[in-house]
């Protein structure tokens, strides 16, 4: 067994208690409530769906579900002061940083993109499984990175991540493009909105969209886990009581 396959398999054996799948449970659940609201709406059916996704699936329930995951696979080992035996180890930190990311990722793609097509299904928009699959993963592999990075960069890596959402992705991402052109949750709208049916309305002036937003999330990857596996060979490593 390689470093990097032990890195893999101890992130998915052990950094997803019984709480955080309950959690994701609730993601499924709510993945079916908003494909449902898409019914409340008096628009064409691919539109009020487009709509639908926009403000609970991207904007709710990809964000909070990968912070879950991605909180799991390093800020919470942080806290509770056990990660400094991964860190003593004789693995490189590169290889943690993408055995971690790589376990919160496909952690991710097993429950987000099923409870995402199933909101689909539930709003009668079979044509949108494949545009919104697509997005989902692609913006989950950012966020992933992204959490992943704020757990290298602070104990308190959910609150952090929490702001990072809804403060910074939300309010200042809808108010200022320079953010939304960097932020996983703008630009895998913005994958939906590009490749999406009928869903042209999400399109964003300055935000690049279908396959362009694809790339431009792939940078953000690459780019978050490179920080991440910087900051990581300087750790400030402490004990649970600390």
């Amino acid at each position: 067994m390689t470093a990097a396959t032990a890195v893999l398999g101890y992130t998915l054996r052990t950094n997803l208690r019984a709480r955080r799948w309950w959690a994701l449970l609730l993601a499924w659940a709510a993945a079916v409530m908003f494909g449902l609201l898409s019914f409340a709406s008096d628009e064409p059916r691919q539109e009020a769906f487009a709509v639908a996704a926009d403000h609970g699936l991207f904007a709710l329930l990809i964000p909070i579900g990968c912070l879950v995951i991605g909180d799991a696979v390093l800020g919470a080992e942080m806290r509770a002061g056990t990660f400094h035996f991964t860190w003593l180890s004789p693995v490189p930190t590169h290889t943690i940083v993408l055995g971690r990311w790589l376990g919160g990722w496909l952690i991710a793609l097993a429950a987000l993109v099923p409870a995402v097509a199933l909101s689909a299904i539930v709003a009668r928009s079979p044509d949108a499984i494949g545009a919104l699959s697509l997005a989902t993963a692609a913006g989950s592999a950012a966020y992933i990175g992204l959490f992943v990075l704020i757990g290298c960069v602070t104990r308190r890596a959910a609150v952090w991540s929490l702001a990072v959402v809804f403060l910074v992705e939300r309010l200042l991402g809808a108010a200022l493009s320079g953010v939304a052109q960097l932020s996983p949750m703008w630009e895998s709208r913005a994958v939906y909105a590009g490749l999406g049916p009928d869903a042209d309305e999400l399109l964003r002036d300055g935000v690049p969209d279908g396959w362009a937003a694809v790339a431009r999330l792939a940078i953000i990857t690459v780019v978050v886990l490179v920080l991440a596996s910087w900051r990581l060979r300087r750790p400030r490593l402490a004990a649970a009581s600390d």
